[in-house]
């Protein structure tokens, strides 16, 4: 099992930057490659970010390819995602979640352990 619990949501203005943290614990963190994924309301879950366990070869949505980062410490058991030049369509529930498909991926079904979430809101 792995224990996922997201931080770091806020209500933030648009062009502002906001940096989500997911703590994991449980088996060993290093062996999954994490997702970022969201969720607005009346819409489905969206895939925003993947890191393999390595922590090299990212992948990005295009809305937010260039304005997210993703990133991961395997020390301290902790994946992270910036969040720049945020839109109020950023506006979503986050969630992380881990896989044991370990370059990553695009599909919400592949991920093995999901957190809480974290809410993320964008005035204009």
């Amino acid at each position: 099992q792995v224990q996922l619990v997201e931080s770091g949501g806020g209500l933030v203005q648009a062009g502002g930057s906001l940096r989500l943290s997911c703590a994991a614990s449980g088996r060993t963190f290093s062996s999954y490659a994490m997702g970022w994924f969201r969720q607005a309301p009346g819409k489905e879950r969206e895939f925003v970010a993947t890191v393999p366990w390595s922590g090299v070869n990212r992948y990005y949505a295009e809305s937010v390819k260039g304005r997210f980062t993703i990133s991961r410490d395997n020390a301290k058991n902790t994946v992270y995602l910036q969040m720049n030049s945020l839109k109020p369509e950023d506006t979503a529930v986050y969630y992380c979640a881990a896989t044991d498909h370990h370059g990553g991926s695009y599909y919400a079904h592949e991920y093995n352990y999901w957190g809480q979430g974290t809410q993320v809101t964008v005035s204009s």
